[in-house]
């Protein structure tokens, strides 16, 4: 998992989700050590995950090139995985101009956990992004447009990039002002997750 961050405002929605992929591999347990210290801040750059992974036996494999967010018919969409051992669910951000909803994908069942209205951040990520994100948005938020509101969440992406490897120091940004149809698109997913063809 790494980071999602959206703005939902009465103007539009803004979203942007960075590009890293991490694959582990080896014992169980010293991949979800590696995880926990990955995820809770304590590895800040490549290298020294790459020198933690290495002292500990896991195998890493790093890209910088998987696209978490996307803009599908006038809605933002955003997706991050979670892993705890062995399980692996999906949350996914669906936003668009004054409403947003977040759903878990789960053994190809999609279930919607959160519905909220305009002007609010949302942040899906682990523990040091979305504290990150958190103390970013608390800090700096005073209110604003849009463009305000992209700027502090490009530059929460660059900060989160700076204090840990779990998040790529490239990312994508997508943008909307269409009051689009949120649970058409959920519907539309949720047939896909069930018959992935």
């Amino acid at each position: 998992m790494t980071l999602v961050i959206a703005f939902i405002g009465k103007q539009g929605a803004v979203m942007a989700g960075d590009m890293r992929e991490i694959a582990f591999g080896g014992d169980d347990s010293s991949i979800e050590d590696l995880e926990r210290e990955l995820y809770g801040g304590a590895i800040v750059s490549d290298s020294d995950l790459a020198k933690r992974a290495d002292e500990i036996g896991v195998t890493i494999q790093l890209r910088d090139d998987k696209t978490k967010v996307s803009q599908r018919d006038g809605t933002l969409v955003g997706e991050v995985t979670e892993t705890e051992g062995a399980n692996i669910s999906r949350k996914r951000l669906y936003a668009t101009k004054g409403s947003y909803v977040i759903a878990e994908i789960v053994d190809s069942r999609l279930r919607v956990m959160q519905k909220g209205r305009a002007s609010n951040f949302v942040v899906l990520g682990n523990d040091i992004t979305k504290r990150v994100a958190n103390q970013c948005i608390q800090g700096m938020w005073e209110g604003g447009t849009i463009q305000d509101a992209l700027r502090l969440i490009m530059l929460t992406m660059q900060i989160a990039a700076s204090v840990t490897a779990s998040v790529s120091r490239t990312f994508v940004l997508v943008h909307t002002d269409t009051a689009a149809d949120i649970p058409a698109a959920i519907a539309n997913d949720s047939r896909k997750e069930q018959n992935p063809d």
